[in-house]
């Protein structure tokens, strides 16, 4: 399961010097996509470049927790990240995993709001395999109800150990605080009181498979030494005859927030005073200009190199950490900034200061060559991380599952060089009212 909280502390990097000529730039991806439909509606993406001898196998699924409608019903996308290691017919969960070591495969899955995904690095002339058992636990996977209740206690364990850190607390009171209708409401994991009736749910998690695991709602990508052609006929060879599901939910819209909304939490055990506000933002579609200049301002008020980090964190030490995320969403979801104070004592003051850098962004324009860096920055960062097969399936595969279309990562790109000072003014007054602002504390609980 991925939960972005848990990685909260990780500071961004510096931003390097801006480029000395950024215009006409090539696509951020330096490879070429090549993509195919099957009949059934199953996506098919290759992303062919030299990586002698591996290949990364993605199977995006494009559900995730936002996917789960039904009250009381939390946390299936995340379980069947688990249940479906659980083994077919033809392959049993043991014969599954010989397999994968019989090609040396580097396998795992990950779940977050807005798609699962199941991921192997192997050898490209593991392809016709790897297509061959992935078809089949797809379309043929296999458990009664003792193997389930096991997988859904198994899933209870791991939400105990991520509630031993006070992140997944916090990430909890922010999500069902700021909002009210929509599935964003609830976690990756699910609410706790969903995780513990899980066993019982027996029945309600073939109807979710059901619903979810079909071919319209999935997309193999393939990257590294791979022949896009030969992929397809593997394809329709093993996938071919899964069936569509055509079953689907409608996702609630969340309405604006007209107030401000606010929770304390307090915590057992010491631990630094945190504050977290959370301001609505817009879905990731490259189109929308407010996506890129959000990002922008991301590292222009909270980054490592800005005013506002280098005196809370660097010079006055009243910070241990700032920093700020809006992590793509299929749907609106939140721009978050976090800091951690050295002290109790130092809680107001940061937070009057975070407000008061997104009130001045809104009204004083960021100077030409601190953009220009912090384009260059976006740009350079994202390209440095594309030095593997599995770097790219990655990257592609995300943008296929929050927009559709895997050409949509060149499209941001794109649209992050196109931003002028007067965007990220534009997008700081549109969002960062102080209606529309959802502020968490988490302390450590006094003791008499």
């Amino acid at each position: 399961m991925k939960r972005r909280f848990l990685c909260l502390i990780a500071a961004a990097g510096c931003l390097p010097a801006a480029a000395a000529d950024d215009a006409d730039r090539p696509p951020i991806l330096p490879y070429p996509i090549r993509k195919s439909t099957l009949d059934n509606g199953l996506g098919i993406v290759t992303v062919p470049f030299d990586s002698p001898g591996i290949i990364a196998y993605y199977t995006v699924v494009r559900t995730g927790s936002r996917n789960e409608v039904e009250k009381g019903l939390s946390g299936f996308a995340h379980f069947f990240e688990h249940m479906m290691f659980r083994g077919t017919e033809k392959y049993s969960q043991e014969a599954y995993n010989d397999a994968l070591k019989a090609l040396g495969a580097d396998s795992n899955a990950f779940t977050t709001d807005d798609w699962t995904c199941y991921h192997m690095t192997i050898p490209a002339s593991a392809l016709a395999k790897a297509v061959e058992i992935e078809a089949d636990r797809f379309r043929n996977l296999k458990y009664d109800e003792p193997a389930f209740q096991k997988e859904a206690r198994a899933v209870l364990g791991e939400y105990n150990k991520s509630a031993s850190s006070p992140f997944l607390k916090l990430e909890e009171a922010i999500a069902d605080t700021a909002f009210t209708t929509h599935t964003y409401k609830h976690t990756t994991i699910g609410f706790l009181a969903d995780v513990k009736d899980m066993p019982n749910q027996y029945a309600y998690s073939k109807v979710f498979f059901d619903r979810w695991y079909r071919p319209e709602n999935c997309t193999i990508v393939v990257a590294g030494q791979v022949d896009h052609d030969a992929l397809l006929g593997l394809a329709k060879s093993h996938y071919g005859t899964w069936a569509r599901g055509g079953k689907t939910v409608d996702i609630p819209k969340e309405p604006a927030q007209a107030e401000p909304r606010k929770a304390a939490l307090t915590w057992p055990l010491p631990t630094l005073p945190t504050l977290a506000l959370a301001y609505h933002a817009p879905a990731a579609d490259p189109a929308d200009p407010d996506v890129p200049a959000l990002r922008a301002l991301q590292e222009a008020v909270f980054g490592e190199t800005s005013p506002l980090y280098r005196a809370l964190v660097l010079d006055e030490q009243k910070a241990e950490t700032l920093s700020a995320f809006a992590d793509p969403h299929r749907d609106p979801h939140l721009f978050t900034v976090l800091a951690r104070g050295r002290k109790v004592e130092f809680m107001p003051e940061i937070g009057e200061r975070i407000r008061k850098a997104l009130a001045d962004a809104a009204v004083m324009p960021i100077a030409e060559d601190r953009l220009k860096s912090i384009q260059s920055h976006l740009r350079y960062a994202f390209a440095a991380e594309l030095d593997s097969a599995d770097a790219v399936a990655r990257a592609v595969g995300e943008s296929i599952a929050m927009t559709g279309r895997p050409e949509a990562v060149n499209e941001l790109y794109a649209a992050y060089d196109r931003l002028t000072p007067a965007d990220l003014q534009r997008v700081a007054a549109r969002y960062f009212a102080a209606t529309h602002e959802t502020a968490v504390t988490l302390e450590t609980k006094e003791t008499k």
